[in-house]
């Protein structure tokens, strides 16, 4: 498995449209995590998001000691969808473009192919991760500097707990684009289906529960999009007022961990149940 791990590695550093999709949820993230709330703050008018929010409150979100809230906080939806269409990209690109027959005939196993590829998405995604974070940081950083505020900084395990958060459910929408491109042996498909789930039916199902059917409550919480908004509410410590779409406290923190834990493997085990009795053509 390490060599395909390694070839997958490879082909990951050298395709344009996983830097594209890395390069759109690190500008999304700096222009609504950053750049709107402080425009909001300098200029005094409101927007979307700084209205109604004093302005101190606004110059406070865009500090240092909330750089963890603006880094995951997008994670439930748009970077969510985003790895979603990285994983059904390098998966079902395989399949359109006729190279993993050949692939299976240098050596590897269906299983042992199949590994390696979800490794090396789930070490990239990792690498997206950071990467937003290290973004995130500077901008932080820099406006601190010009509005000569404090830089307190949130604590190592609050950081370390962050990151393994929100690199826990961008792996979950990754791995989803993963087997949804195994089932349906393309990419146009399975991305559309997911886009939809993630941006449209989770909230729509969402709103349709809480204002008319209350008692439906437990299948909407039960759904991957709910855990993981849950999962970055719990990590971050945000308030509610506060919390971007898609992040919320429908279930506790414990709970939303196991339950993105337990789609993730559901997830890979379809997808390896699926590659190895499905014909590869």
């Amino acid at each position: 498995m390490l060599g395909s791990y390694r070839a997958e590695l490879l082909k990951l550093r050298k395709r344009s449209a996983v830097w594209v999709l890395f390069g759109a949820g690190l500008i999304l993230s700096v222009i609504f995590g950053y750049l709107l709330p402080y425009l909001g703050y300098v200029t005094g008018d409101g927007n979307q998001q700084t209205d109604g929010i004093p302005r101190a409150e606004v110059l406070r979100g865009v500090l240092p000691e909330r750089v963890m809230d603006n880094t995951i906080g997008g994670f439930p939806v748009f970077a969510g969808a985003l790895a979603l269409v990285l994983g059904a990209i390098v998966i079902g690109g395989e399949y359109t473009w006729g190279t993993l027959k050949t692939i299976l005939t240098q050596r590897p196993g269906r299983s042992t192919l199949l590994g390696g590829q979800l490794l090396g998405l789930l070490t990239l995604v990792a690498v997206w991760v950071l990467g937003i974070f290290v973004a995130c940081a500077l901008c932080s950083i820099g406006i601190a500097a010009a509005e000569n505020a404090p830089m307190d900084w949130p604590g190592p395990l609050a950081l370390l707990k962050g990151l393994a958060g929100g690199w826990l459910v961008l792996s979950l929408w990754c791995l989803a684009g993963a087997v949804l491109a195994v089932a349906f042996r393309n990419v146009a498909l399975p991305i559309g289906l997911g886009v939809v789930w993630i941006l449209g039916i989770e909230t729509l199902l969402a709103g349709v529960v809480s204002s008319l059917l209350p008692d439906l409550e437990v299948l909407s919480d039960a759904l991957p999009g709910a855990n993981a908004g849950a999962l970055m509410f719990s990590v971050t410590g945000m308030s509610t007022a506060d919390a971007p779409p898609g992040v919320r406290d429908a279930v506790s923190g414990d709970r939303a961990l196991l339950t993105v834990l337990g789609y993730a493997a559901v997830f890979v085990v379809l997808a390896v149940v699926t590659t190895r009795r499905r014909d590869v053509s």
